[in-house]
């Protein structure tokens, strides 16, 4: 029963039933009620057109006549201003007719096919749509992650804050209060980095703790900035946002000192170079940045001393110089050479350079630069690998990651490696917005239906069928970059931390099939291997990490 009925009462009209006779007479009829007056009005829309016109030109404001009028259809027919009326609504009543038919024809054009009998397959019922939907519906502009590495104190966070001034994502209002806060602290230069920099810690040291994260997008892409911190404490922390770039912003200090501070043995400068290449970074745009300096003045002989000696290190670290690195001057304070171009009068030499496309660069400023990177080896139609960053709770387990290869959509059905637990995909976002499907390249979170915090960790792979390998040994081509002072040489029982992707792990090398050194000679056996050689080996893990060879998603087969 409905409670919100009230109670039933009978019918005044109704005859009263008697039990085992007929029906008793009926009672006479309630007299009719007396005529509306007033209130009839209350029933007309004042809005109406017609009322309005019957009211206002034919009866000039009596509305009692207009009253009586507009209850007389055949008298109201017989003016002119009520013909063009109803003549307007037949119009319009037509095409609604008109639409509904096209709107019918399109509905039978749709209609399914229920010839073909429904797969027997019940086990995995993942519908696969035809064509693949884009991750942000009418955005056509690739996304790009830029992860902006170097020494500490290269200026980093202040070229990344800049970044987002110059494209309108920061407003000046914030920036006079960050000045302001910046004098405060007797640190005036500091305003910019604590767009980036926005913990209390950072702000109090001027050094970037965790990985600052920030959206930009010019006519040509979309970009997250990943602003890693430039210490050599927070280097797994740096690690994480390099595991999700796609180009790397080597940004180098070109004031006296500080390059040479951090190029040197123990400068972070060869540290992230390196981890970057090996963490998948496809570009690597090398800034020089604080080129305004008084100890610099835009002087290209600096600029050429710090890229000489670049050079030689990056191409050590397996970037091809020509294809993959890029060198451009730049003032990460004032913003010379990152959106605009310096000007002539400070720097004479520039103009000329990327006109001839010295340094593999033939573009003005660093904005220009990224548009035009072409990224390729993104396969969207590859089954899908999304290496888990990190994990959180929130009416369900949600993962964060970069989409490396596939589209991922809600509703499929994926795998989690190493454990090889399946579960459904309750929702894909970037950020808070709900995406329909996330194609590669696109930092996204997933919810997954049913899963706990224990079963999807930090270096977990999401995966979809054929689920991506996972093992704890390993036969692999490493090169020697660096070794620790307490062991110079390599050799069975070494131990290390090994980086993959998103995963860490305690590593011990067991066996040394082969090493090969700078001059090409190959020794078969070899008990141990040195700095600058190539050697190739196997690795024994302290647990199982999802990997897959470098020649099929090297994404995934790439280790530090």
């Amino acid at each position: 029963m409905n409670p919100s009925v009230g109670e039933w009462k009978p019918s005044v009209a109704a005859s009263e039933w008697t039990p085992g006779g007929t029906a008793a007479p009926a009672a006479a009829p309630a007299p009719a009620p007396p005529p509306k007056t007033e209130s009839a009005v209350s029933d007309i829309d004042e809005s109406d057109p017609l009322w309005q016109v019957v009211l206002t030109k034919i009866c000039n404001g009596d509305r009692d006549r207009a009253l009586k009028l507009i209850n007389d259809p055949d008298q109201l027919t017989q003016y002119p201003e009520v013909e063009a009326i109803l003549a307007a609504g037949d119009a319009m009543e037509e095409d609604w007719e008109k639409e509904g038919d096209k709107l019918a024809k399109e509905v039978d054009g749709m209609a399914i096919d229920d010839s073909k009998p429904a797969a027997a397959d019940t086990k995995m019922e993942e519908e696969e749509p035809e064509e693949i939907v884009d991750a942000v519906e009418g955005d056509p502009r690739e996304h790009l992650n830029l992860v902006f590495i170097g020494h500490v104190d290269a200026g980093k966070s202040t070229l990344s804050g800049n970044i987002l001034y110059l494209t309108e994502n920061v407003d000046k209002r914030t920036i006079e209060k960050y000045e302001a806060e910046a004098k405060e602290r007797n640190r005036e230069s500091w305003f910019l980095a604590f767009i980036m920099d926005t913990n209390e810690e950072e702000r109090a040291k001027g050094k970037t703790v965790e990985v600052g994260r920030a959206k930009f997008e010019t006519d040509l892409h979309r970009y997250s900035i990943l602003d890693a911190p430039g210490h050599k404490n927070y280097v797994p922390n740096m690690i994480m946002g390099a595991s999700q770039a796609d180009v790397g912003v080597l940004v180098i200090s070109a004031r006296k000192g500080e390059f040479e501070a951090g190029f040197d043995k123990g400068g972070q400068t060869r540290e992230h170079a390196l981890l970057a290449k090996t963490l998948g970074v496809t570009y690597l745009v090398v800034v020089i940045n604080k080129m305004d300096e008084p100890t610099v003045k835009w002087s290209k002989v600096r600029y050429d001393e710090c890229i000489g000696k670049l050079r030689p290190f990056l191409k050590g670290c397996g970037f091809k110089i020509k294809k993959e690195v890029k060198f451009m001057p730049i003032s990460g304070l004032n913003g010379a050479n990152v959106k605009d171009e310096v000007a002539e009068s400070e720097c004479g030499w520039w103009k000329k350079m990327w006109q001839a496309g010295d340094n593999n660069t033939d573009k003005p400023t660093l904005m220009s630069l990224l548009d035009s990177l072409d990224m390729k080896g993104r396969m969207a139609d590859a089954p899908v690998r999304i290496p888990v960053l990190d994990r959180y709770t929130d009416r369900g387990t949600i993962a964060m990651g970069k989409v490396e290869s596939g589209t991922i959509r809600p509703g499929m059905k994926v795998t989690v490696m190493p454990t090889r637990q399946k579960f459904k995909v309750d929702g894909v976002w970037s950020e808070e917005t709900p995406l329909a499907s996330a194609r590669p390249g696109e930092n996204v979170l997933v919810k997954l239906s049913g899963a706990s915090m224990e079963e999807v960790q930090k270096g977990f792979v999401i995966c979809t069928e054929p689920a991506c390998r996972s093992v704890d040994k390993l036969i692999c081509q490493i090169m020697v970059m660096d070794l620790p002072d307490q062991a110079r040489i390599l050799t069975a029982g070494f131990t290390a931390n090994f980086h993959a992707h998103c995963a860490e792990e305690e590593a011990t090398v067991t066996k040394i099939f082969e090493t090969t050194d700078r001059k090409g000679k190959v020794t078969k056996g070899a008990r141990f291997a040195n700095i600058g050689q190539t050697v190739i080996c196997m690795i024994e893990l302290a647990r199982t990490v999802p990997l897959e060879p470098f020649d099929d998603y090297p994404f995934l087969g790439r280790f530090t």
